[in-house]
Formats: C-alpha cells, sequence, structure tokens
C-alpha cells in the first residue's frame, strides 16, 4: 500500500498553493460575490484532479531525467519509493475527476477539459526542443482561473483572459529563475530553457520584466472591473513581494532560488486572492 506522505512529495502537492488561489480568486471575480458552495466544491475538485494529472504525467516523463539531476535523484521515483506505473495511473484517475468535475460544473465543460489535459500532456516534453517551455507551464497553470470563470459564468470574457495572462507570465517567470539551479544538468543533457539557452543576467532580467507585465495586467484587471481600495492594497502588497524576491536573488548564488520560489511566490498568490474575494465580497 503505498504511504500518503510519500504521494504528496511525488506530486509536489504544496505547489497547489500557486494555482488554486487564482482559481477562487477568478470564482469570486466573475460571480460578482461569494459563489454558491456547489460551485466552489467542484471547482476545488476539479483544480485538485488537473494539477495531480499534470504532475503525475510530468514526474513519469522526467523519470530517467530525475534519475540523473542531483537535485531530483532523491525523489520518490527515482528512490524506487513509487514506481512509474503508479504515477501515471494516478495521474489518470486524477483527469477522470476532472472530467467528473467539470460536468458537474457546466456539462459543455466535458468538451473543454480535454484540451487542458493534451496541454498537461504536451508539457513536460517542451524542454527537450525548445527553451519556452516555461510560458507553457504558466499557460497550464493560468487555464485554472480561466477555467474557474467558465464554471461561474458560462463564457470567457477579457477578466478571465487577464488573469490567465497574468499567471502565464508570472509562473514563466519565476520557473525561469528555478531552471537557474538544473542549468549545469541541462547544459550536459541537451535540455532547453531561457537560462541555457540566454544565460544566467538574462534570466534575471527576464523574470524581472515579465513580473512587471503580471503586476501591470493585474492593474488594469482593477480598472476595468472597477474594483476598490481593498482589490489594490493586496496587489501593492503582493508587488512588494514579487519586489524582494529579486532583490534577494540579486547578486545570490541561484541555488537560492528554492526559498524564494516556495516561499514568497506562494504568499503572493495568497495574497492576491484573499484580497480579491474580501473585495468582492464585501
Amino acid at each position: 500500500m503505498l504511504d500518503l506522505g510519500i504521494i504528496l512529495r511525488t506530486i509536489r502537492f504544496s505547489h497547489t498553493a500557486f494555482a488554486l488561489p487564482f482559481a477562487l480568486m477568478a470564482a469570486f471575480l466573475a460571480a460578482e460575490g461569494v459563489p454558491g458552495f456547489w460551485e466552489l466544491l467542484w471547482i476545488m475538485v476539479a483544480m485538485a484532479g488537473a494539477r495531480t494529472g499534470a504532475l503525475c504525467l510530468n514526474r513519469y516523463a522526467d523519470a530517467e531525467l530525475d534519475a540523473k539531476n542531483p537535485r531530483t535523484r532523491y525523489w520518490p521515483i527515482p528512490r524506487r519509493l513509487v514506481t512509474k506505473q503508479q504515477v501515471l495511473a494516478l495521474g489518470i484517475f486524477s483527469w477522470v475527476i476532472l472530467m467528473l468535475a467539470a460536468y458537474m460544473l457546466r456539462p459543455f465543460l466535458v468538451f473543454l477539459a480535454p484540451v487542458a489535459i493534451l496541454v498537461f500532456i504536451v508539457y513536460p516534453y517542451t524542454k527537450r526542443f525548445t527553451w519556452a517551455s516555461h510560458f507553457i507551464n504558466g499557460f497550464c497553470l493560468g487555464m485554472a482561473p480561466a477555467g474557474a470563470w467558465l464554471a461561474i459564468t458560462g463564457q470567457l470574457d477579457l477578466a478571465p483572459v487577464i488573469i490567465l495572462l497574468a499567471v502565464t507570465f508570472w509562473v514563466a517567470g519565476f520557473d525561469i529563475l528555478y531552471a537557474l539551479e538544473d542549468l549545469e544538468f541541462d547544459l550536459r543533457s541537451g535540455l532547453n530553457s531561457f537560462p541555457q539557452r540566454y544565460g544566467v543576467r538574462s534570466s534575471f532580467i527576464a523574470a524581472r520584466l515579465l513580473h512587471a507585465v503580471m503586476v501591470l495586467l493585474l492593474l488594469s484587471l482593477y480598472f476595468l472591473l472597477d474594483l476598490g481600495a481593498i482589490y489594490l492594497t493586496g496587489l501593492v502588497l503582493a508587488s512588494m513581494l514579487l519586489l524582494y524576491e529579486h532583490i534577494f536573488l540579486k547578486g545570490k548564488d541561484p541555488s537560492r532560488v528554492e526559498d524564494a520560489f516556495f516561499t514568497v511566490n506562494g504568499f503572493v498568490s495568497v495574497i492576491l486572492a484573499l484580497f480579491t474575494m474580501i473585495e468582492v465580497a464585501l
């Protein structure tokens, strides 16, 4: 019988803090208030299914690479605490849950869910042929708020597209920084990444620009939806955290990226979602 802790480590469950808050943020904005209990429940179930399935396929696709990478060689699959086949089976089951949740939210979403699944399937292999995989990763997470908006309203408007783009650029920015840890391994293994293609200095610059664009996109949401001071306060606090992230990393060893990746960006998404939900609820 599989250990729950091993499964959670395999799928990096703690990373749920990146996408789920934005999905809840979009749901509240779409509902122009507090969404219904069942809507929120099925949105969270869909999020859990989508993300678990995506991470399982990621671990399945990268199993051999993870075993060779000094940073990941002690993860559950390389250590044989869980098999590739078990992880793949969990991923397929998770996507079945996603399909069920999509149907329970709005039946037509069953036909859109496979499109998201296709993107999840393609993403792990993109690093084999393009440095732009960071943006595909960002788009994977960006689909969460867009899907939540569709679940609430049944249609895709400009606002969820803005949130999707904001999340895409935000994730791409910190994923480029995260890739600095694997720069030497990527060079040896022939894998593609922004740091591998353009170098360390350009990676820091690109991450700053992408995060600046994210802030501007979310600021445009303030005007588009006529939001108030609470939302703006949350955006300012999130912007300050992003600024701290880049100051913290400036001139530092890339190995310190881990702290910024997990801690700061987790707080960014939670603060944005929390202040937006309070704004809308009040």
